[in-house]
């Protein structure tokens, strides 16, 4: 057979079998005395098999694998391997289709692109015209899905998103936005603010996390100088809450 004929037995390109002989993976057969390719029967099942095995989603580089026989891996660890890898992208898109739904059913002009969970806190927390808590949403959104325990983080945080205290609070740090970073106001808002947050919250921190370096003073840079001083009072007493 010529590469044209043996090509539609089998149900692939001549592209295809042109590469599959650069690569290796399979042999360049005996050329006829006019310097075309023969193929035989033998060459056929082999490429068939390739193409079993590739529409399967294995790469060329596991198929070499598998045709090797005992020199390479056997082929149910490979189906093994490529089955769970298929389930991680199953998990992986039935995750995305589920992110998708949370923003189809949002009312027109709410729609966020966060997780599930974010999303149900982020709708606990009552209208405002504050930029603190519009400030502080966005910190949320961007630490979303940067690592596990996400969605037990946000549950402890629905009782605190919801209470009308906290909303409170923000406003006087916005009334902070012209004052210098001495005010006399700082002290007793920062731990007003720290004291709002329950011991639940600090339960459900995932512990062992690294901080993105800089990410403390980028932070901080984001708000006028006595509203800076009242987070970075936060922040801190937090982390030795944490800690302790």
């Amino acid at each position: 057979m010529r590469i044209g004929e043996i090509a539609a037995l089998v149900g692939v390109t001549t592209r295809a079998i042109r590469h599959y002989h650069h690569v290796g993976l399979l042999p360049e057969p005996e050329r006829r005395p006019n310097g075309y390719r023969a193929y035989s029967v033998r060459d056929a099942v082999l490429l068939a098999r390739v193409r079993r095995l590739a529409e399967l989603g294995l790469s060329l580089d596991e198929v070499r694998d598998v045709l090797v026989d005992d020199a390479g891996r056997e082929l149910a660890d490979v189906l093994e391997e490529l089955d769970a890898d298929l389930a991680r992208q199953e998990a992986e898109l039935a995750e995305r289709r589920r992110r998708l739904a949370v923003l189809l059913d949002a009312p027109p002009g709410e729609t966020e692109p966060v997780s599930p969970a974010l999303a149900a806190l982020l709708a606990k927390a009552p209208q405002t015209a504050s930029p603190s808590a519009a400030m502080d949403r966005e910190h949320l959104t961007l630490l979303d899905g940067s690592g596990p325990g996400g969605e037990r983080l946000y549950e402890a945080l629905g009782p605190l998103a919801a209470d009308p205290d906290l909303l409170a609070l923000y406003e006087r740090l916005d009334e902070l936005a012209d004052a210098p970073a001495d005010d006399p106001r700082i002290p007793g808002l920062a731990a007003e603010l720290v004291a709002a947050v329950p011991d639940e919250v600090f339960a459900a921190i995932p512990t062992g996390g690294a901080v993105v370096p800089g990410f403390k003073e980028a932070l901080l840079a984001e708000y006028a100088p006595a509203q800076a001083e009242v987070v970075r009072r936060v922040m801190e007493a937090f982390m030795e809450r944490g800690r302790g």
